[in-house]
């Protein structure tokens, strides 16, 4: 099993969402533990989606080539990333009030579908390539879920001390370096 893969891949996909979290921390905006746990489901959902389609491509093309194939998909959203601000989350993070409709300074249980459906954006394309990889696709959505789930939790906890350090910093960058170093161990394993 692709252990390493599954973990960085939950990482990578999620950094993003740690600088959504710094941003409601740093705004007071409260992300309440069911609303947490909607967002993280959304990004499973949308996860398990990809990686099954990715899956599908096995089907039709040689394993090798599929391998190869996910793998460059991989390394070219993490360039993507890096170069572009398709994939970063700058607008959430520059005005995250956007979310909360009320105005009550909580993201609701309603609020949560519509914030998770945008941050589980990432996940697509990781997805479709770590299901063209042959990737567990359960491992794969249980660890996206997870690091969703704590990514969330942590920044919007630690708001304010998170900004200030390297972490909160590059988040994006970071998340673009991951995929380009998944894709390449990828493409060898």
């Amino acid at each position: 099993m692709h252990w390493i893969t599954i973990i960085l891949i939950g990482i990578a996909s999620n950094l993003d969402n740690l600088g959504i979290g710094l941003a409601y921390g740093v705004k007071q905006v409260r992300i309440p533990v069911l609303s947490n746990v909607i967002i993280a489901l959304m990004s499973m959902v949308v996860t398990y989606v990809a990686v099954s389609a990715g899956g599908t491509i096995i089907e039709y093309i040689s394993v090798h080539t599929a391998n190869i194939l996910g793998s460059l998909l991989l390394c070219i959203i993490g360039l993507w990333t890096l170069f572009s601000q398709k994939f970063s989350n700058k607008g959430i993070m520059a005005n995250p009030e956007s979310f909360d409709g009320n105005k009550n300074h909580i993201i609701s249980f309603g609020e949560a579908f519509t914030l998770g459906f945008v941050l589980s954006v990432n996940c697509i394309a990781g997805g479709i390539a770590i299901g063209a990889n042959g990737i567990s696709a359960i491992w794969t959505v249980i660890s996206i879920g997870t690091f969703s789930f704590l990514t969330i939790a942590i920044g919007s906890r630690f708001g304010v001390l998170l900004t200030k350090t390297f972490i909160g910093k590059y988040s994006t960058a970071i998340s673009g370096g991951l995929l380009i170093v998944i894709g390449i161990f990828e493409m060898f394993v």
